[in-house]
């Protein structure tokens, strides 16, 4: 079983409008954390989520939402405050241009005492990631569950860092630090690692060194790198693919290395590390070129994987 914390929230696409002076929106449920529960279930796992969740307008469509895609919101608390939204453009290269509407959100707002006294033994593999690692009170509660859970769960965490909602780069820095060393599993973009002012190569090894297993970081339509503790490295070349929007490309990445981890059995602190992380990279960069070929997360299933053809 998986689980996954913190983010989750409306994408609100933006488009021209019949209003020369309006926006046309068209929202889709989002959220990485939840994209990567989402990617998890359509690959056949048991996914579970773990936030605040509002029973605003927006929050009960996410609700229905897990629903529908299999992920178990049983741990999630209720909530009266608002739903974040992300309102997304699209730059000229077709990559997404975010706003972020966060102040006092439901998914934002975890606390400690929200925190599930005990996690269910089935629960193998923990993830955590973006923006709810960094925005308080949400950012003390999963670090502190993260530490909790290190010793007998495999953690797995993706920076994925939002400067729109929090531009101090200093404290996505201390937040990768506690992380890392909660973490065996690290996955970051390369616009990530280039803003965290370091080389994918010096990411990998402090995150390494903090005690991850593995670790791969994202190159965009070049493919991933990927890093094992033994000290192995490889670079996996990208597919080409006709880019609808890079929306949900990394979290489809993250949660195609969890499932191939789990798959092999390697879900386990210390076991990771003996991974292909050849085979474990290039089935992941396949599952992200197939969510790039359509609009918005839509994260694949594995018959769309095996069948995709570039």
């Amino acid at each position: 079983m998986y689980l996954c914390c913190g983010d989750s929230l409306f994408d609100m696409f933006t488009g021209p409008s019949d209003d020369p002076h309006g926006i046309a929106i068209d929202g889709h449920v989002g959220g990485s954390p939840l994209n990567v529960a989402l990617g998890l279930a359509r690959m056949g796992n048991h996914a579970r989520f773990f936030t605040r969740i509002s029973t605003d307008m927006f929050g009960r469509r996410i609700a229905g939402f897990m629903a529908a895609n299999d992920i178990d919101s049983s741990p999630c608390v209720e909530t009266r405050q608002n739903t974040t939204l992300a309102m997304i453009g699209l730059k000229e290269d077709n990559s997404a241009d975010y706003v972020f509407y966060t102040d006092g959100t439901a998914d934002c707002s975890v606390t400690v005492e929200d925190l599930p006294a005990t996690l269910d033994p089935a629960v193998r593999v923990i993830h955590f990631g973006s923006y709810s690692t960094v925005m308080e009170p949400t950012a003390t509660a999963l670090s502190a569950l993260a530490a909790r859970e290190a010793e007998n769960r495999f953690v797995s965490y993706d920076p994925n860092l939002r400067l729109m909602v929090e531009p101090d780069i200093a404290i996505w820095r201390e937040r990768a630090d506690a992380m890392g060393r909660a973490a065996a599993f690290v996955k970051a973009s390369d616009e990530d690692v280039e803003h965290l002012s370091a080389t994918p190569e010096k990411f990998a090894a402090d995150m390494i060194a903090s005690g991850a297993d593995l670790v791969c970081v994202t190159l965009g339509m070049n493919g991933a790198l990927a890093f094992s503790a033994d000290g192995r490295e490889i670079a996996v070349p990208g597919v080409t693919v006709s880019v609808a929007d890079t929306v949900g490309a990394g979290d489809t990445f993250q949660a195609a290395c969890l499932h191939w981890l789990g798959a092999e059995g390697l879900t386990a602190k210390g076991k990771a590390r003996d991974a292909d992380i050849g085979a474990m990279a290039g089935f992941a960069v396949k599952a992200a070129a197939v969510t790039c070929s359509r609009r918005g997360a839509d994260l694949p299933t594995l018959a769309d994987i095996a069948a995709f053809a570039p």
